[in-house]
């Protein structure tokens, strides 16, 4: 009895998803959406667990949330997985994270190819151990030909690099005659960013209850929606995403004019 309980209680919910999922769907879903996946470490400290047990529940949420995001029709989803300022916490944390990238993709990879989506990531290459960065790589080329959902990795990344590289490379080209002065506007300064191939990011999510950007696509997020959870990242789920979109699709988005 109790097992028929539990099993009519879980119908119930996942045709409830289904149900906000095609309600969703019927009105306009944000093109991209940039998450700040954070409370790992606070969710393993809550339950006595290594810092590195919350990084590795939270790459089951991104599955989880990739999963959805394509389902939905979202056409970029970017997650900030590692800023170049997290390269200041504890070696042997910095070790881990730099190992799920692999691991991830060796799991999910046939599962994003199956389902039509691309990888990308944006940030420092140089910087990454040479097996998280083969791992990105062999990603991105095995689904190079897919066209859905583009799964972007925000690794290594930081805004405010990001900006003063494109600074200094907008001046090497006014210098070498290749850009004029009256050339030079946002729509150009935008496609010198590590962002230049996706549309500015709708709707930012950040989870952990914390309010702040961390330096993350400063210049891109400049008219996107903001939705802020105190919601753990490792606990961040399904619904959640759903609640962030309904949130975004009751806005009106204005870019400074007013409506008529």
């Amino acid at each position: 009895m109790l097992n028929k309980m539990k099993l009519w209680k879980n119908q119930k919910s996942s045709s409830t998803l289904r149900d906000k999922i095609e309600q969703i769907k019927a009105r306009p879903v944000p093109e991209h959406v940039a998450i700040i996946m954070d409370g790992n470490g606070r969710w393993a400290k809550k339950r006595a667990l290594p810092r590195i047990a919350g990084h590795h529940e939270g790459m089951k949420v991104v599955r989880k949330t990739t999963m959805l995001a394509n389902d939905l029709g979202i056409k970029t989803l970017t997650l900030y997985a590692f800023s170049t300022e997290n390269w200041k916490r504890p070696k042997n944390e910095v070790d881990y994270i730099m190992k799920l990238p692999e691991e991830f993709l060796d799991t999910f990879l046939p599962e994003l190819v199956e389902n039509n989506v691309r990888v990308k990531m944006m940030g420092y290459k140089d910087q990454l151990p040479k097996h998280t960065l083969r791992a990105i790589e062999q990603a991105m080329e095995k689904t190079k030909n897919n066209n859905g959902l583009i799964l972007n990795f925000a690794l290594n990344y930081g805004s405010r690099a990001e900006i003063l590289d494109a600074v200094k490379q907008v001046l090497n080209d006014y210098h070498s005659g290749i850009l004029k002065e009256t050339d030079i506007d946002e729509e150009v300064f935008s496609s010198y960013l590590m962002s230049s191939n996706f549309a500015d990011p709708d709707l930012l999510i950040r989870t952990s209850g914390e309010i702040r950007l961390s330096n993350f696509m400063l210049w891109q997020l400049a008219y996107s929606e903001f939705w802020f959870t105190d919601v753990l990242w490792p606990d961040f789920s399904e619904e959640h995403l759903i609640e962030a979109i309904e949130a975004y699709q009751s806005r009106q988005r204005r870019f400074g004019g007013i409506n008529t």
